[in-house]
């Protein structure tokens, strides 16, 4: 019987094979993550220091689970979802439309605001709709490696630039250690529930089954190595977090200094650098900002084009194994364009009231659909016996859908009245 072990996990050092889950963190935490979680540093100190933790967990055992499935059973996330029956992709058809047309607008808006700080010279909207064709040239041709060295460079910019600024800060380690003991301020349930389920996730987490396929990654044997893969990619997010609320609690909450909600905010924080340092840790941060936005664009540009490649697919009678359901085939690149183009009209226009009620409704079902749909595919014989839940994983899930559901309710609620 030939050797059990592929030569990628028996002669490469482990540092270097730490990819796909690099890749799905980075692209979980956009400017909109990092602007919640400096108003929760602003608001309530170190108070909610404990939720990054927890949110880290959270997406861990999610991802983790993503992962465990597709090398399992050898399918992919929608393959998986298509056998709990119909009502699956009766959600899943107009949420990946909607959603893609949205956060193409807001991704390139925030790289573009990010890129008018920086060098100034283009609004923010001409910056955003050149940051979305560079991220269509990036993964036009669906080529996982490159695609990969760009992420990891992004990701290294942004995690020295905020760590970097938390170092600068110097902050109080007493209250920072303090803030690991969990409780709820007054008034900041809502604030805990999205710093908690914000920590690097969105669709993207269902994308990491698709990565590892591009990886090469495809079958049990390297199970161990998607699980090692995706712990250190969190631990790493979850610094990259911890940096930003750092940021947020000295900067902000110490001396009172409030900034604006949404991608706006992080300006805001630039200047409150660039006043109190010097201008260059105002640029320094605000290309941080800019990587930390464009990571995300790439991100997605790439791996929700791979979960809509197999969608339509399998719409149109094909399988995921077919050319046209992988990286750099016709739906692939399909999606990748109504990601880039139709989106600008938008940047130009507004945004249809209609469209953003939608897609906050679709948007917050996907992270309870995603645990309970897991919970589902790992504990039948969907799932090969050995690779099913165990109990301290079906606990975990739980735990996570219970918190999804609440955050679901209340992202809800506030979208129909509007507040």
């Amino acid at each position: 019987m030939s050797q059990s072990t592929s030569p990628e996990q028996t002669t490469v050092p482990r540092w270097k094979i730490i990819g796909p889950g690099l890749v799905v963190a980075a692209t979980g935490v956009g400017a909109a993550d990092l602007v919640a979680t400096l108003i929760a540093g602003q608001k309530f100190g170190y108070t909610l220091l404990w939720c990054v933790v927890v949110g880290c967990v959270m997406k861990i055992v999610l991802v983790e689970g993503a992962g465990r499935y597709s090398l399992a059973t050898g399918r992919t996330i929608f393959e998986g979802w298509r056998s709990l029956g119909v009502w699956t992709t009766w959600y899943f058809a107009p949420y990946i439309v909607i959603w893609g047309f949205v956060y193409g607008a807001a991704a390139m808006a925030g790289t573009g605001l990010a890129l008018q700080g920086l060098a100034g010279g283009l609004s923010t909207t001409w910056w955003g709709i050149l940051s979305g064709l560079l991220g269509l040239v990036l993964v036009w041709t669906g080529r996982y490696g490159v695609f990969e060295k760009v992420l990891a460079a992004l990701v290294g910019i942004m995690f020295v630039t905020m760590v970097g600024a938390a170092l600068l800060t110097l902050p109080n380690l007493g209250e920072l250690v303090t803030g690991l003991a969990p409780r709820i301020p007054d008034g900041g349930l809502v604030n805990t529930l999205a710093l908690a389920g914000g920590v690097g996730g969105t669709i993207t987490l269902a994308a990491y089954g698709y990565w590892l396929r591009e990886k090469g990654w495809d079958t049990p044997r390297f199970m161990r190595v998607m699980r090692i893969d995706n712990t250190v990619a969190y631990v790493v997010t979850g610094i990259f977090v911890l940096a930003t609320l750092v940021v947020g609690a000295e900067l902000l909450y110490s001396t009172s200094v409030a900034i604006e909600s949404g991608d706006a905010g992080l300006l805001d924080l630039g200047v409150v650098l660039q006043d109190r340092y010097g201008q260059w840790a105002g640029k320094l941060f605000l290309l941080g900002f800019w990587a930390a936005a464009m990571s995300s664009l790439v991100g997605v540009w790439n791996g929700v084009s791979l979960m809509f490649a197999d969608f339509m697919t399998h719409a149109t009678g094909g399988t995921s194994a077919d050319p046209a359901a992988r990286a750099g085939g016709r739906w692939y690149r399909a999606y990748i364009l109504w990601l880039t183009f139709p989106p600008m009209a938008m940047m130009f226009l507004g945004k249809p009231v209609w469209l953003i009620l939608a897609y906050g409704v679709l948007g917050a079902f996907f992270m309870p659909f995603l645990a309970i749909t897991l919970l589902w595919l790992l504990n039948t014989d969907r799932t090969p016996q050995e690779w099913r839940n165990k109990l301290h994983s079906n606990v975990l899930m739980a735990l996570c859908a219970l918190a999804f559901l609440a955050l679901c309710v209340n992202e809800v609620r506030k979208a129909v009245s509007g507040g």
